[in-house]
């Protein structure tokens, strides 16, 4: 695929409310491990954890699994191996892309469309987004429910100590503010960096 498409995608957080989304656009040959990449910078997560996409073929009814295989899996798709554009076909494509199977962040990637790069632009790139990525490990959906209520109630009982955690987590640069968003702190990482990482780790 020619280099000068790019993919822009909204992804959306699922099961919380308000509603957490980020439009970024990627290069329209990159692969899934270069959009996990992507999604993990723009949303604010650590990559921390396991992931997985999850998708039909084009014209196909078998849900695929792309993400990071183990040794014993041999029905997930290497990431960084498979081509999106071999899934994402066509506006309009959806897949569920998992962070963390223990606190179960759900994602919806919506392929808005494809397009010409602009010139002297780089990618990928985030366009646009609402509110703050929720801290990592803080037991999913209902568990980020239940920070933001207790963070906006001083006098609760557990407010303090889970101030003092949040002051802890890397994650936690200043106060976390579950309204705020600023696309100009967003930095992306090399993918292929991220990947030798990764199998250094192992």
């Amino acid at each position: 695929m020619s280099k000068s498409l790019i993919h822009q995608f909204r992804v959306t957080l699922l099961d919380v409310d308000p509603t957490v989304w980020r439009r970024i656009q990627t290069p329209a040959g990159c692969s899934f491990w270069a959009l996990h990449v992507a999604i993990q910078d723009s949303m604010g997560w650590r990559d921390a954890h396991l992931h997985a996409f999850r998708i039909k073929k084009p014209r196909g009814r078998m849900v695929w699994e792309i993400g990071l295989p183990d040794e014993d899996d041999d029905g997930t798709l290497p990431g960084w191996l498979t081509a999106v554009a071999d899934y994402f076909t066509e506006p309009g494509t959806v897949a569920t892309y998992e962070y963390d199977f223990g606190d179960g962040w759900r994602h919806e990637v919506l392929l808005e469309g494809v397009l010409l790069a602009e010139p002297g632009v780089r990618y990928p790139r985030c366009l646009e987004g609402e509110r703050a990525c929720p801290p990592e490990d803080c037991g999913g959906p209902p568990g980020y429910e239940d920070l933001v209520g207790i963070m906006r109630d001083p006098a609760h009982a557990e407010h303090d100590a889970l101030a003092t955690w949040l002051a802890r987590s890397d994650a936690a640069r200043q106060p976390f503010d579950p309204d705020r968003f600023d696309v100009a702190a967003i930095r992306f990482d090399d993918p292929r960096k991220r990947l030798l990482k990764l199998f250094e780790q192992d």
